[in-house]
């Protein structure tokens, strides 16, 4: 009789330790890469604001000022209205025809303000995502609810009955400078906006106040960036609380992309009032709090901003806060150490 061969095979020993090396080759390698796909979004957000950067820019080339904050929450962008204060729509509305989003920006040409028609193609605008607003370390460029309070009513009399469920919002936010005074409740009405003395309107004495690169029917040139362009911030990620990035409940987040001036549209970088100067550093986005007013990012390692020369730097959310307020304000004469941001 024959004895049967043998077979050369693993024993449970032997398999155990496979499997328990496979498993400390995955654990070394998985943050690697986790490390490089955030890495990669890093570079997409990045692109996405040297693309704004260079829109806003554009459009100072062709009208002669940066694009206009508009007038408040409840008005979007009008495409038969201009570019200039009369303008209803924000900073990104205003960007659209220089990143090849005239279409866009038109759909509501030639129709009549406060018409079905109007409120009709002026609402199917904000329920259009836009990849180039959204940071992909957030979330997708998609719609969120819209949770009106007090402004469906005004929305529905602006825009022949129409309001939405869902719209759009930008994860970037323009630089409103170092002086908090965006201004709530805007214009009432059509009628009320073409008032110069409406109450829904800022002050001239805070407008005096303004040093950042936008606000409510802002014209700012690169002339009056006296500090440089390349010490000023144009635009960058705004913060928002991770526990409401698809709810629409943070309250600078509540807002479309194409809104006018609000905390959505707009950040600042300091606290500062006619008489007192105070920090308003940036954090990383933070479950549980909640902060209408500051940049931030969903990036654990920096967020990013453009300057007003067009170019994108990330920055870390240890930045001198001195410094950080100092890049907001665009004429205070103060050196920048470059060293610190």
């Amino acid at each position: 009789m024959k004895r049967a061969s043998c077979r050369a095979a693993f024993t449970l020993v032997e398999l155990l330790v496979v499997i328990t090396i496979i498993g400390i080759l995955i654990a070394l390698l998985l943050p690697a890469v986790q490390a490089a796909r955030e890495a990669a979004r890093m570079l997409q957000c990045q692109n996405n604001l040297k693309q704004i950067s260079l829109a806003a820019l554009d459009h100072e080339h062709i009208h002669g000022w940066l694009p206009t904050g508009g007038w408040g929450n409840c008005f979007v962008g009008d495409p038969n209205s201009g570019f200039g204060p009369l303008q209803p729509g924000g900073f990104f509305y205003n960007c659209l025809p220089y990143m090849e989003q005239q279409a866009l920006h038109d759909l509501a040409l030639g129709t009549a303000r406060g018409s079905p028609q109007y409120g009709q193609l002026s609402m199917q605008m904000v329920q259009t995502p836009l990849v180039m607003l959204t940071c992909p370390s957030r979330r997708p460029p998609a719609l969120h609810p819209v949770q009106y309070g007090q402004q469906g009513g005004r929305m529905a009399a602006l825009y022949g009955g129409y309001v939405p469920q869902a719209w759009f919002a930008a994860d970037y936010a323009a630089n409103a400078g170092s002086v908090i005074n965006t201004w709530f409740p805007p214009p009432s009405s059509w009628s009320d906006a073409a008032n110069p003395n409406s109450s829904g309107w800022l002050s001239k004495a805070d407008l005096k106040l303004v040093n950042g690169i936008v606000t409510q029917r802002s014209q700012i040139r690169m002339a009056d960036i006296t500090d440089g362009a390349s010490n000023t911030y144009l635009v960058g990620e705004k913060y928002i609380c991770p526990d409401h990035y698809f709810t629409g409940l943070d309250g600078g987040d509540d807002q479309s992309a194409y809104h006018g001036d609000s905390d959505d549209q707009c950040r600042w970088t300091g606290q500062d009032t006619a008489t007192t100067i105070a920090t308003n550093p940036p954090l990383p986005d933070t479950p549980g709090m909640l902060n209408s007013y500051i940049f931030g990012s969903a990036h654990p390692s920096g967020f990013n901003m453009a300057l007003c020369d067009g170019s994108v730097h990330k920055m870390n959310y240890s930045i001198d806060p001195e410094t950080h307020r100092r890049l907001g304000n665009r004429k205070d004469g103060m050196a920048i150490d470059g060293k610190k941001f």
